[in-house]
């Protein structure tokens, strides 16, 4: 059964060969944290081999290379893995529409599937953070004084910054509601609720 609660659920990144599965691009490394209650209590990094070298902008840009993939497990062996980590748990991500396609395409691969539901840490930033200058993973961190050590493009690490910031906006909404906990329901209407019609949502939540 679903967890119910926003702060309660999976927050993945994946790292990828290029921008698109229609395009054959592959997944070369999944990072996620388990949130229970706002606390993080299991973790799950792997790098994994697409089958094909990476191109050297995506070295330079993940830090990831072709060396280090090359000693990886195959795609298939990962996600598997990957698949038992996140059954029963709601899924974030920021930019979901992006980590959903390569989830999507790589599960379909190995005939999996899963019963979560996404929901985006950035268009949720876009309703909670309006003021923010950009909604990117490392400015928003840099806009919430949370402190980070470490370098972004790296599967764990944005995974990990991810639920900071996620969790930084579930206090703000618990602020502006009063709720004590923040339902997942709330989080996904809060995505669909245009700007002006946010404060409305919450106050009448």
């Amino acid at each position: 059964m679903l967890n119910s609660k926003a702060n309660s659920l999976i927050i993945l990144d994946f790292e990828t060969t290029g921008l698109s599965p229609d395009n054959g691009d592959r997944a070369i490394e999944i990072g996620a944290v388990k949130l229970e209650n706002g606390v993080v209590t299991d973790r799950f990094q792997e790098l994994m081999y697409p089958g094909k070298r990476v191109s050297s902008f995506i070295e330079d840009y993940t830090g990831i290379t072709n060396a280090m993939l090359s000693t990886a497990a195959p795609c298939h062996e990962v996600m598997a893995r990957f698949s038992d980590f996140i059954q029963g748990q709601n899924l974030v991500a920021h930019n979901a529409s992006f980590d959903k396609r390569f989830l999507d395409n790589e599960l379909r691969r190995i005939s999996s599937s899963y019963d979560g539901q996404f929901a985006c840490s950035v268009l949720l930033s876009r309703r909670i953070n309006q003021n923010a200058p950009s909604h990117s993973l490392s400015n928003l961190i840099r806009y919430k004084g949370i402190p980070s050590t470490g370098g972004f493009h790296r599967a764990l690490f944005d995974a990990e910054m991810t639920a900071k910031v996620w969790t930084a906006m579930l206090d703000d909404i618990t602020e502006k509601t009063g709720l004590e906990e923040v339902p997942f329901a709330l989080i996904q209407k809060l995505t669909k609720t245009t700007k002006a019609n946010v404060a409305k949502v919450l106050a009448n939540y």
